[in-house]
């Protein structure tokens, strides 16, 4: 009944040396080795206290939030 002539399965793709083991790469900045989210304490807590008092568009909070991205870029992140 079967016609069991098709070919074999092969068998999965294994990581190289060079590949990322896991499924997640998550980028860590390179001064401090840490993640996005933990870099920049300083920044990210005026930044965020700044903008939950007095909104987004406040000229202080830009300014904060700008620092806060330059800090980030000074860890080797792309901020826009």
């Amino acid at each position: 009944m079967g016609n069991s002539s098709s070919a074999p399965t092969p068998p999965p793709p294994t990581l190289k040396d060079n590949e990322p083991k896991g499924k997640s790469t998550q980028k860590v900045g390179i001064k401090s080795g840490k993640k996005i989210c933990c870099c920049c304490p300083e920044t990210k807590e005026a930044r965020d206290a700044c903008v939950l008092s007095n909104g987004e568009e406040d000229a202080d909070c830009q300014r904060l939030i700008e620092l806060h991205k330059e800090c980030l870029r000074g860890e080797g992140f792309t901020v826009k």
